[in-house]
């Protein structure tokens, strides 16, 4: 299996704790569509022996395409690359530009999976994030989405300042009552050189409260487990049969292909990115120039990133791959490293999996960089 991922940089304004590479000028749209088809068709050799199973239009903010140009890339794919029968091709999206008509416009496209951008549906918290779209648009767009796609996933913010647990309970029950299968919620994080960063220093906002985002990430396991969701990575949720394809691709180290300004991709060996800037990108690109950096993973890496994505699922870290592919010192030091944890019952091992316990879920991340070797 591998995936293709698509990186949309254009946005209608800046959401105050978004670090991600985007424009809000929509000037070079039509270029950088172009230059999107282009680098696909340049890339083709790179997957030749795996069909592509997922495409996802990520970004930025994808429904701000036309369905001609969605279309004109879909068939980009299809005409570069062999595609695997009935492909999960998921489209981000932001509810103020998912109007009824829009909607009807997306399901005549190859598009059969919406990630709506929801993350509250309260005032206060879209105001201080300083979302595009309203709470009345965040309800209307899934009143009407989910009666024409049975794919879709939302996303929710946690952790918000001046958000009360009882607040963010009716965030999950509203989102609860459009009968969505999947969910993807995210803590508030304050990233350096974001307007949220500048905010917080300067005291206009109180910074995020760990203590408070910890409660409201065992609410949130809580709430959606008793609703027949499954907590199958740190921040993602689905019921039976809508575990989002793409996704479960990056953590159980597939294959991917990233196309676009600031993309990444993974060949099982090494990783590249393309360059954060669009001018830059469209030129290289017209001139036949792939403009990224690549990086060959050393074992040690391979192990690293093996034990962080593990350990962010449901499915773990296989023991057994970690003897096959690292061999027996990296066994021996992963259980060493892992003993202390599990004596505080952050992490348990069942059928020859490591995995994180209930406890332990919020925590993941840490303890698996306890978990890592250094390149020495």
């Amino acid at each position: 299996m591998s995936g293709i991922y698509i990186h949309i940089p254009f946005c209608k304004q800046a959401c105050h704790y978004c670090d991600f590479h985007f424009s809000t000028s929509l000037k070079k749209k039509g270029e950088l569509v172009a230059a999107l088809m282009h680098e696909i068709a340049m890339r083709k050799t790179e997957m030749v022996s795996k069909p592509v199973e997922t495409i996802y239009f990520g970004g930025g903010t994808p429904s701000l395409l036309t369905n001609a140009e969605i279309e004109a890339i879909i068939a980009a794919v299809y005409k570069n690359y062999t595609v695997a029968p009935n492909p999960e091709i998921t489209l981000e999206a932001n509810p103020d530009d998912l109007t009824p008509a829009r909607i009807l416009e997306l399901k005549a496209t190859p598009i059969n999976r919406l990630s709506i951008g929801i993350q509250s549906f309260f005032a206060a918290d879209l105001k201080l994030m300083n979302r595009a779209h309203n709470a009345q648009e965040a309800s209307d767009c899934l009143t009407f989405a989910t009666q024409h796609f049975d794919n879709i996933s939302l996303d929710l913010i946690y952790g918000v300042p001046g958000a009360s647990n009882a607040q963010w309970e009716a965030n999950i029950d509203q989102a609860l009552a459009f009968g969505v299968n999947h969910i993807s919620s995210y803590a508030l994080t304050v990233e350096p050189k974001t307007a949220l960063a500048s905010f917080i220093k300067k005291g206009v906002i109180e910074n995020v409260d760990d203590e408070m985002a910890q409660q409201q990430f065992f609410i949130l396991t809580d709430k959606l487990e008793a609703a027949d969701f499954e907590h199958y990575e740190l921040s993602n949720f689905g019921k039976s049969g809508y575990f989002s394809r793409n996704n479960s691709a990056y953590w159980q180290g597939k294959t991917y292909l990233g196309i676009g300004p600031s993309a990444h991709s993974f060949n099982g060996e090494q990783r590249s990115w393309n360059i954060k800037n669009n001018t830059k990108y469209i030129q290289a690109i017209t001139e036949d120039r792939l403009p990224q950096e690549v990086e060959t993973l050393s074992t040690t890496d391979k192990y690293n990133e093996y034990v962080m994505t593990g350990l962010r699922t449901i499915w773990g870290v296989s023991l057994e791959r970690i003897r096959t592919d690292f061999g027996a010192t990296f066994e021996t030091y992963l259980l060493k490293q892992s003993d202390k944890h599990i004596k505080e019952q952050l992490l348990y091992i069942e059928n020859e999996k490591l995995k994180v316990t209930k406890k332990g879920k919020f925590l993941s991340d840490g303890i698996a960089s306890d978990l890592f070797k250094i390149n020495i």
